[in-house]
């Protein structure tokens, strides 16, 4: 199995910058790529941002130019830099992996707010 545990969520003011991780544990061997999503409340969970194992990156048009996702092989940690933060960037943002073997998992998730 594969666990993830994602960190650095909170409060802050609209225009600030955050930067979350998410630490993966376990059968590190089969993820082949790993990203984040995000849902706000009483909205659909939407994809933000993938890194693949080659360091291939995809973003969400809605973030683009905001949002940097980066990887850490040493760490087994990805991380997502938002720059920029609105109060629509406001939501639980998850970190997930897709494995080969265990299927798609998730973390627990980390509550960004952005207050204007």
């Amino acid at each position: 199995q594969v666990q993830l545990v994602e960190s650095g969520g909170g409060l802050v003011q609209a225009g600030g910058s955050l930067r979350l991780s998410c630490v993966a544990s376990g059968s590190i061997f089969s993820i082949r790529h790993m990203g984040w999503y995000r849902q706000s409340s009483g909205k659909q969970r939407e994809l933000v941002a993938t890194i693949d194992t080659a360091r291939r990156k995809t973003y969400a048009d809605s973030v683009r130019g905001r949002f940097t996702i980066t990887g850490d092989k040493a760490k087994n940690t990805i991380y997502l830099q938002i720059d920029s933060l609105k109060p629509e960037d406001t939501a639980v943002y998850y970190c997930t992996a897709s494995t080969k073997g265990y299927g798609n998992l998730w973390g627990q998730g980390t509550q960004v707010t952005v207050s204007s």
